[in-house]
């Protein structure tokens, strides 16, 4: 590469660290093209961009983005993971990968912007997605509330069943005429 392309790469991935509050740093060594290939598609398809470039030129980036906290991982090959929003898909996808590729280790990350170790990123890929997790809450939310809606319709069947009864108790009290 000349200065000019190597300029304007490190412009695109400082661009890239700015914008994404999640990053994970991954050494690839030993593995096959082919499955490097299918982890890549796997990644566009979730919405997360597996990058790899020379540690100096990455550095630059990340100085010029204001990152710091993984500067002291990034030794030998390294590939970054620019996860985005949602830092578990990404993690999810590193240790599915990792299962089968044993050769892929996360060396660490950042997620908003606070480094994590590799053992938290493993951590976070058992965590349960965000949908998972939007729709355990709102499950949480909606329970009081069909509780409630279950009291107002007993306390309304047991009015029912009160006024049925008096007019019961009054028609037999009235005289036949």
């Amino acid at each position: 590469m000349n200065r000019t392309e190597k300029s304007d790469l490190v412009e695109r991935l400082s661009e890239q660290f700015s914008k994404s509050p999640t990053i994970y740093l991954t050494d690839f060594t030993g593995i096959a093209v082919k499955p490097m290939t299918e982890l890549r598609k796997k990644m566009h398809t979730a919405g997360v961009q597996y990058t790899v470039v020379k540690n100096t030129l990455a550095l630059r980036a990340m100085e010029a983005a204001a990152v710091k906290g993984v500067e002291d991982v990034m030794t030998g090959p390294t590939a970054f993971v620019f996860a985005g929003e949602d830092a578990i898909a990404a993690a999810k996808l590193l240790a599915d990968f990792q299962k089968e590729h044993e050769q892929l280790q996360v060396k660490a990350g950042l997620v908003d912007g606070q480094p994590v170790t590799a053992d938290e990123v493993k951590r976070l890929a058992s965590l349960p997605s965000r949908e998972q997790l939007l729709s355990q809450a709102l499950g949480l939310m909606q329970a009081p509330l069909q509780g409630f809606a279950g009291a107002i319709d007993s306390l309304l069947y047991q009015m029912v069943g009160a006024i049925d009864a008096l007019r019961a108790q009054r028609a037999a009290a009235e005289p036949q005429a």
